[in-house]
């Protein structure tokens, strides 16, 4: 009897100990279970986070591509600007030849000479009493009989095409619309005076004579083989007389 007595706490004793240690083992395993979803949810939450920075640091460079976009279009505003500043220096030619263009005579005939049958020759300087002059011709190449009337409209250019000073002047009177066959000419007159005559100073040589026959929005041009310096601001054309001026 004691011997039996004394083998079931024994067997209940072992009994608590193996159910302790089947809850242990649950517990662990939940805790194992609670620890890998912890870190599977804070590693999802790292990789979340540094896709995050990603996706933050790409928006930035978004951003910041943006303004760097600009900045390269504004380089093209400086190339632009630059350009600008060429264009500046072309903005100031064209200028100059528009107020050329809009010197020249009204002319609406029908029978008015065009630019592309006309050819432009600039004569040697004619000089005397501290005035300088230069017959401009205008010679008919056409088939058919044209005429010019009144002023033409006039500029003068450096080599690389940039204006110098303004667009000459008027001056004398007007005698009428002058008939040229094919092959006739008619002439005008450029003058400009002696250096020192007047104050101003004197404009650098040009070498192209930029031109608007009456009546056109055509420019044309003359080259000024030896160069023409206009000095005193002094600038004026002559109405279109008949001939060369040769």
């Amino acid at each position: 009897m004691s011997h039996r007595t004394l083998l079931r706490p024994v067997r209940t004793t072992a009994a608590l100990a193996l159910a302790a240690a089947a809850a242990f083992g649950l517990t662990a395993c939940d805790n194992s279970d609670g620890g890998a979803d912890a870190a599977g949810k804070s590693s999802a939450a790292s990789a979340s986070g540094a896709s995050g920075g990603q996706a933050s640091s790409g928006g930035q460079a978004s951003d910041d591509a943006k303004p760097g976009a600009a900045g390269t279009s504004g380089g093209s505003g400086t190339s632009g600007g630059s350009s600008g500043g060429s264009t500046g220096g072309s903005g100031a030619g064209a200028a100059t030849a528009r107020e050329a263009a809009a010197a020249a005579s009204q002319d609406n005939a029908s029978d008015r000479c065009e630019a592309d049958v006309l050819r432009l020759e600039l004569g040697q300087s004619d000089t005397g009493a501290g005035n300088i002059r230069y017959p401009l011709s205008f010679t008919n190449t056409g088939k058919k009989t044209c005429t010019l009337r009144g002023y033409p409209g006039i500029a003068l250019l450096a080599k690389d095409g940039s204006a110098i000073g303004h667009p000459a002047d008027r001056e004398g009177s007007v005698d009428g619309a002058v008939t040229l066959a094919p092959g006739g000419s008619a002439h005008t007159v450029l003058h400009t005076i002696n250096e020192g005559l007047k104050d101003g100073g004197c404009w650098k040589d040009a070498a192209l004579v930029q031109v608007y026959a009456p009546g056109s929005k055509t420019k044309m041009t003359a080259r000024a083989a030896d160069g023409l310096r206009v000095c005193g601001n002094e600038f004026l054309v002559s109405a279109l007389a008949s001939g060369s001026g040769s």
